[in-house]
Parts: structure tokens; C-alpha cells; sequence
């Protein structure tokens, strides 16, 4: 809430930016060739996390949370430019701000058409590579309560400015290419019907449903004093949401998988939603794994 940008589509600072949000794309640029290229990433060590990690166990299991995201930022080394990774990520919702930071999301925060609305938290994480890896993350039980919990908020969430509001699909599996691996993620789709005065009150709607559930925790007001003394870093636009109005469709996006540009240096901000019963060193795996470039083609890559 502290820096919100918006544009008209006739706006000239448009030109300094890409994008493409679920097929609503800026004007196109030539696209090279993706030659040889590294990604390096320098995660924060296991003890700084588990410091981080203890702390918010801690809070959860004195009742002032019932699971919170902790996020952390990593360093990566690359030899590839912002606009190079926005040219070649494949991701349903891609922004490249000037030279600032580039987003590529997989989560969809809302999306309304007519007087329908819907959202749809991921959460949820597993390597592809893993065993019967689809049934694992399914029939993991703090898998399952966490992914109950996030759903419950945004239901509550959407409840704030819907009347009839449903769960219209539980916990099914997207699959995420990267580029050293697959990731498969476990969503939800939670619906409601607007009211008949709404009348296009865009702003005050995202007023009341930011910041999004999946990327805070349940409740809000706590889980938040929680991350911001947990985490000790500025998140910036990294887990807010970007998104469009074309006059008749409004789609937005949760801003996870984020880079951001610090004056030369690259960080990848990252994290996943801890519970009473997380495991540390799982959690660490977690927020380091979803440290990627989304590449489906990978011709010449050294890690």
C-alpha cells in the first residue's frame, strides 16, 4: 500500500515496460536467442532461516497465528539481463519494470468478469522428480491444514465484498517448469457473485482484500506483525499484485517469483506458508527451489 502505480493504456511511461498478463501484453520486442547463460543462487545460510523459522513457530504455537508465510531473499548470479529472463520466462503473468525488478507469477489473485469473481491461492509445493509426487503432496496432512487455511481466509476474504461466495474447485495440481526442474503446486478456486452496486469499484475491492491471503497467513492483523518482525527485510512489491481493467475483464496476479535489481546486485525473493507442524529443513528446501527462471527449454545451462 505504500507505492500503488496505475496506468491508462494511451500512457507513454508504458513504453518502458513489458508485460503480459494471461495474454494481455504490452507491445512486442524482438526476442534473441537464448545462448549459453548461468543462474547462480546464494540462499541465506540453514542457521539464518531457522532463526527466522523458530521465531514464527514460536508465535504459532502461542495462538497468535495459525500459519504464516516467511519469505527471504536470496542473491543470484546471472548473466542474463532483466528484459533477457521477461523474453524468455514462460509464466501466465509476466511484468518487467523498467530495470527495476521482473515478476513472473503462476497465482492468479482475482479475476472478475460480469458480476462473478474468483480467486485462487496456490499453496502447496513439491519437486515433480519426487516419487508419486502428485499423491504425496496431496495426502501430506500439514500439506492439507494449510492449504484448508488459506482457502478459509480468501473465502472470508471474498466474503467482505461478495454476497454468495463457494469453493468451486479444492486443491488441484498446476504444473511449473523451471529451469533445472518441475514443480507441481496445489491450488484452489474460491467464487462469488458481486453485488448489484458494485459498479466497477475496483479500488475499494482490492482496499479490502489486499495484502492477499496466501502470501500473509491467517488472520491477518497478527500473522502481519509476525512477518515483519520474522523477516527484517522490505519485501517492496515482491507479494503484491499486478494486474489489468480492458473496460470489461479485470485480471490480476499475486507478485511471487520476483527479482529485483539493487543497484547491480539481482535477489529472488521467496518463501512458503509455515505451520506448528513445518519441518525447517523442508521449508528451507521449499523457499530455495522456487528460486528458478521459468525456462521450458534449457539448450545450454550451467548452474
Amino acid at each position: 500500500m505504500k507505492k500503488p502505480l496505475a496506468w491508462t493504456l494511451d500512457d507513454k511511461a508504458l513504453s518502458e515496460m513489458r508485460f503480459d498478463l494471461n495474454g494481455f501484453k504490452s507491445n512486442a520486442h524482438s526476442q534473441p536467442q537464448l545462448s549459453e547463460f548461468y543462474f547462480r543462487k546464494s540462499p541465506v545460510s540453514f542457521e539464518a532461516y531457522k532463526a527466522k523459522f523458530d521465531y514464527v513457530v514460536e508465535n504459532l504455537k502461542a495462538g497468535n497465528s495459525f500459519l504464516v508465510n516467511l519469505s527471504v531473499p536470496t542473491n543470484i548470479q546471472t548473466n542474463l539481463s532483466l528484459s533477457d529472463i521477461f523474453a524468455h520466462s514462460e509464466a501466465p503473468y509476466r511484468f518487467l519494470y523498467k530495470n527495476e525488478f521482473i515478476c513472473f507469477s503462476p497465482e492468479i489473485f482475482i479475476k472478475i468478469k460480469g458480476n462473478r469473481i474468483s480467486s485462487f491461492p496456490m499453496k502447496g509445493t513439491i519437486d515433480a522428480s519426487v516419487p508419486n509426487a502428485e499423491n504425496v503432496i496431496l495426502s501430506d496432512s500439514k500439506e492439507a491444514a494449510e492449504h484448508a487455511t488459506i482457502v478459509d481466509l480468501i473465502r472470508n476474504d471474498l466474503s467482505m465484498v461478495a454476497g454468495k461466495v463457494w469453493v468451486e474447485k479444492y486443491r488441484y495440481i498446476d504444473r511449473i517448469q523451471t529451469n533445472d526442474k518441475t514443480l507441481l503446486q496445489v491450488s484452489s478456486e474460491i467464487a462469488g457473485i458481486l453485488p448489484d452496486d458494485f459498479d466497477g469499484k475496483y479500488g475499494d475491492l482490492l482496499l479490502k482484500m489486499l495484502p492477499a491471503g496466501s502470501i500473509t497467513g491467517a488472520p491477518k492483523p497478527s500473522t502481519l506483525q509476525i512477518i515483519e518482525a520474522a523477516e527484517n527485510y522490505d519485501r517492496g512489491f515482491y507479494t503484491g499484485v499486478m494486474g489489468y481493467f480492458d473496460g470489461e475483464n479485470f485480471e490480476s496476479a499475486v507478485m511471487i517469483r520476483f527479482i529485483e535489481n539493487q543497484n547491480g546486485n539481482l535477489v529472488f525473493k521467496s518463501g512458503g506458508g509455515i505451520t506448528a507442524r513445518s519441518n525447517a529443513q523442508n521449508e528451507y528446501q521449499e523457499l530455495i527451489d522456487k528460486v528458478y527462471l521459468p525456462f521450458a527449454h534449457v539448450p545450454h545451462a550451467m548452474f
